[in-house]
């Protein structure tokens, strides 16, 4: 395990742009197209999608961009732009994350403000939970288990924009004496040997949140563990939820564009629907993030190692992979294959995903930071029988070491700037398609998120194990069921 830091004060006054983003994203400059993109408004976005969707009525979209969400208010979808047999072009989503990470990744958009996207999640998704009435009394925080070069940006950020002290508080998995507890439903966190109360709270925790912070709390939280039960850190009941907003979206012009996904398949099942696909799928354990738990199978070799493997979890999502024009899986709705990063000056096309963040506020949704990360190898035109996929399709940049900390292989990081965008290859048309992927995906996480709740605000845990019935993630939920005692 990690060495664990302890609690961190921000007081106002103190970002320090060197320290919340990566060395080369300071002084880099956003791209014109993204610049533009960033100031589009949803009235505009909404006007272009229904154009380019006919059957989409502009009020309609306009709804959906404008809508608050009750639960789920800051997320990020992984996308990737493919194209199909007939040459048309998407934008696809693979995930949606609770706890995104990018802004470390963005070039700033506003020159005069160093805080950036940080002041832009933070005023817009954040400030708002502070105006709810009958929040605990208490201080503010963000909880962390990763990425202490944003969450320390949040931190900084939020004592700014309150004029009050934020604690950054370690929310590590496994740690025996941690910093924080719930009484009844109100995070305390503890800071030089005595507990605090918080009324309201930033969280970018991400391993296992769920056995450590409880569903739904008293303390105001961005964003509630509910949102990752119910498809933030969760793909299986993800996929679930866009298929149940799908249902709504298609005979309205719009729908969630994700590859063909067959959901709480067990581990014997797992070969059956690799071979249905055409012998190349993805498989993932629902519950992992930051590039764990994902296989990509394109050989005999590969399923052998993957069912060699310890699972911890009972329960796999399925997906039609994603490759080249001539070994993509075969789903339902034909063959999906990557478009790729513009030709190197070798002639190699790299297969890369953009990330786009958003946020949720009184007025709706708002682009808030992107950035694009490419495959360490080559995409190749066909596959030989030994080759290693996941080094072809693989863009996660987080690696886990053997003490379980995080490292990043930056290098393969592709910023929205003037040096780097243009080696995707996107389009204004393609932004907006993954931005409208992106709210389409967090809205049906959000309508997930009330399914999971009762009239009095309580989680439906028992509807939640029959929509995931992996006994050993629910082992792991029923852990916060009882909160330590105070000490």
């Amino acid at each position: 395990m990690p060495q664990i830091p302890s609690v961190e004060r921000f007081l106002p006054g103190h970002f320090d742009v060197d320290r919340h983003h990566y060395p080369k994203v300071v002084h880099a400059h956003l791209h014109p197209q993204l610049r533009h993109f960033m100031t589009l408004g949803n009235d505009r976005i909404a006007e272009r999608v229904s154009h380019l969707h006919p059957k989409a009525d502009p009020a309609f979209v306009s709804s959906i961009l404008s809508e608050p969400m009750k639960h789920f208010r800051w997320g990020g979808a992984d996308l990737l732009p493919v194209t199909d047999d007939s040459g048309r072009r998407q934008m696809v989503v693979i995930e949606t994350n609770s706890c995104p990470s990018g802004q470390k990744s963005m070039p700033r958009a506003d020159e005069e403000d160093e805080r950036g996207g940080y002041r832009r999640l933070i005023e817009g998704a954040f400030l708002p939970l502070l105006k709810r009435r009958r929040l605990p009394e208490g201080g503010l925080a963000v909880l962390f288990d990763k990425n202490p070069m944003e969450t320390s940006g949040y931190a900084a950020t939020m004592a700014d924009l309150t004029g009050e002290p934020v604690d950054l508080v370690p929310c590590f998995d496994g740690d025996p004496d941690p910093s924080h507890r719930f009484d009844d439903g109100v995070l305390h966190i503890r800071r030089d040997g005595q507990w605090h109360p918080i009324r309201a709270a930033f969280r970018y925790v991400t391993q296992r949140p769920w056995n450590r912070i409880p569903p739904t709390t008293r303390t105001a939280m961005l964003n509630p563990i509910l949102a990752c039960l119910a498809g933030g850190r969760n793909k299986l009941l993800a996929a679930k939820a866009y298929d149940m907003l799908d249902a709504e979206l298609r005979p309205r012009g719009l729908g969630i564009d994700t590859p063909e996904t067959i959901w709480d398949v067990s581990l014997s099942e797992v070969p059956m629907w690799v071979q249905r696909m055409g012998g190349v799928a993805a498989v993932k354990n629902p519950y992992s993030n930051a590039g764990q738990g994902v296989w990509t199978i394109t050989n005999e070799a590969e399923l052998a190692a993957f069912k060699a493997l310890d699972h911890p979890y009972d329960r796999f999502i399925v997906q039609a992979l994603i490759g080249n024009s001539s070994w993509s899986s075969i789903g339902r709705s034909g063959r999906l294959f990557h478009v790729g990063t513009l030709p190197d000056k070798r002639c190699r096309i790299h297969v890369a995903d953009l990330r786009l963040m958003i946020g949720n506020g009184p007025n709706g949704f708002f682009p808030v930071a992107m950035y694009a990360r490419r495959a360490r190898e080559p995409l190749a035109r066909t596959l030989t029988g030994t080759d290693d996929s996941w080094a072809m399709l693989g863009t996660n940049l987080s690696v886990k070491r053997p003490d379980g900390g995080w490292d990043s292989q930056t290098e393969r990081l592709v910023l929205m700037d003037t040096r780097d965008f243009h080696r995707l290859g996107l389009g204004l048309d393609h932004l907006i398609d993954a931005y409208l992927q992106t709210v389409l995906s967090v809205t049906a996480i959000d309508r997930m998120c009330e399914r999971l709740l009762n009239s009095k605000g309580r989680f439906r845990q028992r509807l939640f194990s029959t929509l995931t019935p992996d006994p050993t993630l629910l082992s792991e939920l029923a852990v916060v069921a009882k909160p330590p005692e105070a000490s």
